[in-house]
């Protein structure tokens, strides 16, 4: 398969089987509420800011009124016992505990199994360790919800395991004792290892190329794993799929229009079109460029994270016949036939006024990770009094960069248009 048919792939993804105020309802069961805050707590895989990231903006495009607050205490080399940025019960007073987080999400294995085969004692140091933090959030907010993360793969996949049964197979033994301590102490629990490890099979034997790029050093994904990363994160936090859904029924004299978390207005039909103003309650989710990253566009190929978490809905039924050119704010945004609209298209991931606001989302979110980020990387420093005076400064433009980021998010009404392409049109 070459690039141009991947990237095809997506608008062919448009068309699906469409179910009104059903299949994709909004779920009223998602872990978070307006006004939590949240803690992810990890290794170098949390502190690239990318899962961490990619959950973020979907709590900010799903739900825009709302104001969570997002806490990220990803270190380099951390390991249960801590590391670079301090033993563990600092860590844990520091960075957790005087954030009062009501949501803490953990991941850690990466480091702790030492790259090698396992050993009975490096697995007992690494469960009593990961029982002790779980212990002490515990005692220290007992009030929190915890989900422990069971940890992202290491590429035994796409490339020769080093040793019998490789080094991916320590960190699988590693996630089985985090769903039994999860179970023991009632957390949550979400597997970032067999989902990517499932989709990495599915790459490789599509393209060996790319799917060597989903981790490119075996250890630390780029964007497209750490989607699929968050993905299985949202859907252990009861996250839904529906970003809005439409559906236009015009066998009547007048059209009728039945909406999940949108709404439609001025509905104006001739011969040759239909015209109305739709203001969604939600934004798509803010994929990068598929069209130029055939790695994230494979994955979104053979993953379910369209179908998961990014369904933007239109239905228009009893069209006649023909081609029609869908157009929002007097942008063509694609082509579809009537039996198509009838069925049902998924706009998620189509170029459209809604999805150029989300990557403004996505920008500013950026914006903010990179404030955090270089604050969080002061206060793990000794700070000296000029230290300590920029941390205060980065701390101080952190309101503002999250009024900005619901700003962006806030739903805007467009103008909706299908026209009846002429046969002689290309």
């Amino acid at each position: 398969m070459n690039f141009r048919e991947l990237a095809g792939t997506l608008l062919v993804s448009s068309v699906f089987s469409f179910v009104p105020n059903a299949t994709f309802a909004q779920s009223t069961d998602f872990v978070l509420h307006d006004g939590d805050r949240v803690t992810f707590y990890g290794d170098s895989i949390t502190y690239q800011r990318e899962y961490t990231r990619d959950v973020e903006e979907y709590v900010l495009t799903r739900f825009p009124t709302w104001k969570v607050s997002f806490h990220n205490v990803g270190v380099d080399g951390d390991k249960v016992s801590g590391g670079i940025a301090g033993p563990v019960d600092l860590r844990l007073e520091r960075d957790v505990f005087s954030w009062r987080p009501s949501m803490v999400a953990i991941m850690l294995g990466m480091n702790d199994g030492y790259y090698r085969q396992s050993q009975p004692g490096i697995f007992s140091t690494y469960a009593d360790g990961y029982r002790h933090i779980v212990d002490s959030i515990g005692t220290h907010l007992p009030q929190a919800n915890i989900t422990l993360i069971q940890p992202s793969p290491f590429d035994d996949v796409t490339r020769a395991p080093k040793f019998r049964d490789g080094y991916n197979g320590v960190l699988v033994q590693y996630g089985e004792f985090l769903r039994q301590l999860s179970q023991e102490k009632h957390t949550r629990l979400a597997d970032f290892n067999a989902p990517m490890i499932r989709v990495l099979g599915l790459m490789n034997t599509q393209s060996p190329d790319l799917a060597q790029q989903l981790i490119p050093d075996r250890v630390h994904p780029q964007e497209a794993g750490h989607w699929l990363m968050a993905e299985s994160l949202l859907k252990s936090w009861n996250a839904a799929a529906l970003v809005s859904s439409i559906s236009l029924d015009l066998s009547g004299k007048q059209p009728v229009a039945i909406t999940s978390n949108a709404s439609v207005a001025d509905i104006h039909r001739t011969k040759s079109s239909l015209r109305w103003t739709e203001t969604e309650a939600a934004l798509p989710l803010p994929f990068g460029a598929p069209e130029l990253d055939p790695v994230l566009a494979l994955t979104l190929k053979v993953s379910d994270i369209v179908t998961a978490l990014d369904q933007e809905l239109l239905q228009v039924r009893q069209l006649p016949s023909g081609s029609y050119d869908l157009l929002i704010d007097d942008e063509k945004i694609a082509m579809f036939s009537a039996d198509q609209l009838s069925t049902g298209v998924n706009l998620a991931t189509l170029e459209t006024p809604m999805l150029k606001q989300s990557r403004l989302v996505d920008f500013e979110t950026r914006e903010r990770n990179e404030i955090e980020s270089a604050r969080f990387d002061l206060i793990c420093d000794s700070l000296d009094e000029e230290s300590s005076r920029t941390a205060a400064a980065l701390a101080a433009a952190m309101p503002a960069a999250e009024a900005r980021l619901r700003a962006d998010a806030r739903p805007q009404a467009h103008h909706f248009e299908l026209a009846l392409r002429s046969p002689m049109q290309p």
